[in-house]
């Protein structure tokens, strides 16, 4: 584990709100020098601190406004099928993401698509169709609280 100082967390805060900010500005508001702020953001890249960059789309935007979470249980627990069903997973494009968890279910998965009738599409044709689910458990959003990529350090 890398140690992170101060102004690492400064940072790192910064680039979460704006990384698309020049290291000039960013040194201005850390009062470091540009040379100094480049260092930091590579030496926390080269440590996988900073995993990696992207674009923030809204999902209104590009029609994928409706969101479900969806929880789902396997058949069986060997580790074949949870690795079938996690390759099968990582191949659905409307799964923005995917959690192992604990509890009654075994995964839970986020999904992005137009609307309710996609949803229906989405199961019937490419969720139900990966082997080893023994049942799955749907629910929706009504309105968006809170939805943060940002790790409060």
């Amino acid at each position: 584990m890398i140690r992170l100082d101060a102004i690492d967390h400064q940072l790192l805060g910064l680039l979460q709100h704006d990384s698309k900010q020049t290291n000039k500005a960013l040194a201005n508001k850390l009062n470091l020098s540009i040379t100094a702020v480049y260092e930091r953001i590579k030496k926390l890249e080269r440590n996988g601190v900073i995993r990696n960059y992207a674009a923030l789309i809204d999902p209104e935007k590009v029609s994928r406004a409706f969101i479900a979470f969806c929880q789902i249980k396997l058949i069986q627990h060997s580790e074949q099928h949870i690795k079938l069903f996690e390759k099968e997973i990582l191949r659905l494009k409307e799964v923005l993401s995917c959690y192992h968890i604990s509890g009654e279910y075994d995964y839970i998965i986020k999904i992005y698509v137009e609307n309710m009738a996609a949803y229906r599409e989405f199961m019937v044709t490419k969720l139900t169709a990966i082997a080893h689910i023994g049942s799955t458990q749907s629910s929706f959003v009504i309105n968006e609280l809170k939805n943060s990529t940002a790790i409060e350090l």
